[in-house]
């Protein structure tokens, strides 16, 4: 077999969305005549620790883990959290007020720690893994982030070992992703991380993203609309699904997994179920809003101020096994996507589980983005724009009296994790081939 270098920064036993993408190709990647090494972290800042996923790493494959070290104790200490606190990601806030410590932090963050706060690994990491390259065979790295460090990781080894190819995979934009502006970045710091990010985009063998859009997006950093750049959407693994039939809620519940951050909170959605709740006694009856995840502190009031709160059944976080029941015990799938500039290129792995799970998708962003075009031909679910209260309500009602839709199976089977490992190998196959 040929060998692929993997450097993720997420791996098992963390949890969170970031680990699924590149554990579920290493599980399947020897199928297809890959044997798959990961360098990961020893002692990383992990949003969540999820024990259930170590299942899916395949018996003797190599995961090399090396120490580093994070500033994250000293911005706990400077924003007032313990350290065994948790970071928010995308700059969830669960308080009340944010104070000018906590903006100071975020400037420093986004000012010091370019690309980002794991820069820090970056010069051991090619130390160790130059070594390493001079040991072992490998015919090609890949690089996965955010965080983007793992591109510089890369970038410095390709430079070592010309005649190694490299994959940059971006499960999320760089200077495209939607909190960018809210890192307060000096004029400075944004070329730098302009620069950086240009030269990745250059200087790798293949680019790899989640969605057409963001492909293109990141194609036209470049100015180029090249061949290197392609798109493995994330997907569903059939392994996880629940074989035995699982007894859907008796109540009509829709199911929203994953962070609530401010820029996703549905203030139209909270305003139709409050209509529909006072409009309707049977949907009032039924009614169920099971919210699994961290909620940020915006969309808490705007629950409130709908008086949605006796409905709301919120689960702080899950095992990914038991998300994967909770997906398909549901009535209804809610996926919201953040209202930010590059809506319309946001495609999250929840995404795809939603589809394998046979509950309908109640969906809300760009009608005409990656999502709707994913929901049009897997007839899954029903989208509706951000501000369209009349088109949300007529979805929410039409799912309420029938709780089910003909989706298009097939279409649906193509997003599984095996056929886009299969994928992956062929990009892997042409990029050795040549």
């Amino acid at each position: 077999m040929k060998t692929v270098l993997i450097l993720t920064y997420y791996w098992p036993p963390s949890g969170g969305a970031g680990v699924q993408r590149w554990l579920k190709f290493v599980k399947y990647l020897r199928e297809f005549g890959w044997e798959p090494v990961v360098y990961t972290v020893e002692n990383g800042e992990l949003p969540e620790i999820d024990a259930s996923l170590e299942k899916d790493i395949p018996k003797g494959v190599t995961i090399i883990k090396t120490p580093i070290w994070e500033p994250y104790n000293a911005y706990k200490k400077l924003i007032g959290q313990k350290k065994d606190q948790k970071i928010n990601a995308a700059f969830l806030n669960e308080n009340k007020k944010t104070s000018s410590l906590n903006n100071f932090a975020v400037w420093i963050r986004g000012n010091f720690f370019i690309p980002d706060a794991r820069k820090f690994w970056v010069k051991p990491s090619i130390k160790y893994l130059n070594n390493y390259l001079q040991k072992n065979k490998v015919d090609v790295i890949i690089s996965s982030g955010p965080p983007h460090s793992m591109h510089l990781i890369a970038k410095a080894l390709k430079q070592d070992h010309p005649n190694i190819k490299w994959i940059a995979d971006f499960r999320d934009p760089w200077t495209n992703i939607d909190f960018y502006k809210d890192l307060k970045l000096t004029s400075w710091a944004y070329k730098k991380h302009k620069r950086l990010e240009k030269e990745v985009l250059l200087e790798s063998d293949a680019v790899i993203s989640v969605g057409q859009l963001m492909s293109d997006e990141l194609a036209a950093i470049i100015g180029t609309q090249n061949t290197k750049f392609k798109v493995i959407t994330n997907g569903y693994d059939e392994d996880d699904l629940v074989k035995t039939q699982i007894e859907k809620d008796k109540k009509f519940s829709i199911a929203h997994i994953g962070t609530l951050v401010k820029t996703r909170n549905p203030k139209v959605l909270w305003k139709v179920l409050s209509e529909l709740v006072n409009e309707n006694e049977a949907f009032k009856n039924a009614l169920e809003i099971k919210l699994v995840g961290k909620l940020d502190i915006a969309v808490k009031e705007s629950i409130e101020e709908h008086k949605l709160s006796p409905f709301v059944n919120k689960i702080d976080y899950m095992p990914h096994d038991k998300v994967i029941e909770e997906q398909q015990r549901s009535r209804v799938n809610l996926l919201l996507v953040n209202q930010t500039p590059n809506a319309k290129s946001i495609l999250t792995g929840k995404f795809f589980e939603y589809l394998s799970a046979g509950a309908p998708v109640l969906a809300i962003g760009p009608i005409n983005g990656d999502v709707a075009f994913i929901l049009k031909e897997t007839k899954a679910g029903m989208i509706s724009d951000f501000n369209d209260h009349t088109n949300l309500k007529k979805n929410v009602l039409e799912l309420f009296h029938s709780q089910s839709i003909t989706r298009n199976e097939d279409t649906i089977k193509k997003y599984s994790r095996k056929n886009l490992t299969k994928k992956l190998s062929e990009i892997l196959n042409e990029l050795t081939n040549n």
